[in-house]
């Protein structure tokens, strides 16, 4: 079972336009009481390898760390649910409380929710 925060490897074939493919890392953010209850579907963050600096809040790098070899940029404006047999493999790794801070932060940016 998946836990927010953690980095999974999803199949995301088939893309549809814009939407990245293939097998690939996807950051789960979806709530931990959805995960615990067995939700069948997850929210998910897809990342990618090809880095653009400064790309905050429709991008937020990641560092390379546990079994996620390469620094990459999670794609914020890419959020979406999934069905949970797309997540193949993992954990690969789980992001720090800090950087869940500022994936939330993007996440609160790009669809334009308020704090209060």
């Amino acid at each position: 079972m998946p836990n927010r925060g953690e980095v999974w490897l999803a199949s995301l074939d088939p893309p549809h336009g814009t939407e990245p493919g293939k097998t690939r890392p996807v950051l789960i953010v979806q709530a931990q009481a959805l995960l615990v209850a067995g939700h069948p579907s997850t929210l998910i963050i897809p990342l990618t390898t090809n880095v653009v600096a400064e790309a905050e809040p429709l991008r937020v790098p990641v560092p390379a760390s546990g079994r996620l070899r390469h620094s990459s940029d999670l794609l914020i404006d890419q959020l979406r649910a999934i069905d949970n047999r797309r997540l193949v493999q993992g954990p690969l790794a789980r992001l720090s409380p800090s950087l869940m801070g500022e994936v939330a932060e993007a996440i609160r940016e790009v669809l334009e929710l308020d704090d209060g």
